[in-house]
């Protein structure tokens, strides 16, 4: 065989080789695009869950949040695409063993009663997601808060997942997830509010597209409290997309408090709080982690950023966890109105056992 020869036989192979590849990448862009979620801007909820409390006393109301990592990010667990990997997952998790995520979903209905709250703020709740083996997670929390209502907004709503590509073997697939709310009170009103901003094509289309889970509620004094579920936008490392859903939360809060209404936002904002050191948990190891703050003046001086320093709320995911060498921070907190006095507010150290995120309790009144 001479080099000519060698070169088309070669390219050939090559070819021959390359081709399956381009064939599925090209059918997972086509299919991704083909089922893209695209939610209104404001879609009405329905509860699916109701009691007959609806009006909202002014003294002692109890507030928890929580991202529950979807059950399958316990203490035991790390994730291949918080260590940067997209193509192969390095024999980092894609999805966790169902026995850890029966583990974690135990413990968190545990804990979950245990806070005995008014209000339950909750993100990454699944729906039906393989990541999570499927279990109803909004369905698992609602059996034990029975006499609750409940609310649920979708935000991670994507047939088919295809990370790491190489390897669809371990594929995420299906996710069916979102944020889970649940009170003692019946709100009258429901919304899910469409947060602004996305990546770019195609990524945006096998991403969360992240939203507001906004319940109002009569309180007995004949005005009306607010409250929000937030989960803002991970994986931008320039803020981009984080700054233009604040701009948004605040127009809607500031709007409600000069109708003379409370206003309570809580969740994982996935950004320090104003004037919070990022690694002030651990000075000077950031291993390579960068977490943006909440702009300091972004809202008035009377409005208060609420958090319990004690402990972190969030650990990262590279590995899985271990105490005083995986990072963590605090990225899950309160937003409260100048009439809303806090009487307390602690964060619930479970040494990340269930969760790669911490539960937060605050109580306050209603001025």
């Amino acid at each position: 065989m001479n080099s000519s020869q060698f070169k088309h036989l070669l390219g050939r192979t090559i070819l021959w080789l390359g081709m399956p590849i381009v064939f599925y990448l090209t059918g997972l862009l086509i299919y991704g695009s083909l089922n893209d979620y695209q939610p209104e801007k404001r879609l009405a909820l329905i509860p699916f869950q109701n009691n007959d409390c609806p009006t909202v006393p002014i003294s002692d109301l109890s507030f928890s949040i929580w991202n529950l990592g979807f059950g399958g990010l316990g203490r035991e667990s790390d994730f291949f695409y918080d260590d940067g990997r997209f193509f192969f997952s390095g024999g980092k998790n894609t999805r966790t063993p169902r026995s850890l995520v029966d583990k974690n979903v135990e413990g968190i209905l545990k804990v979950i009663d245990s806070l005995d709250s008014d209000f339950y703020l909750l993100q990454e709740v699944d729906l039906s997601s393989r990541r999570s083996h499927y279990i109803n997670q909004t369905q698992a929390v609602g059996s034990v808060l029975e006499d609750y209502s409940g609310v649920y907004a979708e935000n991670f709503l994507v047939p088919y997942v295809p990370i790491p590509v190489f390897e669809p073997w371990h594929a995420y697939g299906k996710a069916h997830s979102g944020l889970a709310s649940f009170s003692r009170n019946q709100p009258h009103e429901n919304t899910r509010i469409q947060l602004p901003g996305n990546f770019s094509w195609p990524t945006r289309v096998f991403s969360l597209d992240r939203c507001l889970n906004w319940q109002r509620y009569p309180t007995e004094n004949g005005r009306e409290l607010i409250v929000v579920n937030v989960h803002n936008s991970a994986y931008d490392a320039d803020g981009a997309l984080k700054e233009q859903q604040l701009e948004l939360l605040r127009q809607l809060l500031l709007e409600e408090y000069e109708k003379g209404n409370y206003v309570i936002a809580g969740g994982d904002w996935n950004m320090c709080p104003p004037y919070f050191r990022f690694d002030g948990y651990m000075p000077g190891r950031a291993q390579g982690y960068t977490q943006i703050n909440i702009p300091e003046l972004f809202f008035p001086g009377d409005w208060l950023w609420i958090y319990d320093a004690t402990y972190p709320t969030n650990r990262k995911t590279k590995t899985p966890y271990k105490p005083g060498d995986t990072f963590v921070t605090l990225i899950d907190f309160f937003l409260v109105s100048p009439n809303v006095s806090v009487k307390e507010v602690n964060t619930i150290h479970l040494d990340f056992e269930y969760s790669d995120h911490q539960p937060v309790k605050m109580v306050v009144d209603l001025q």
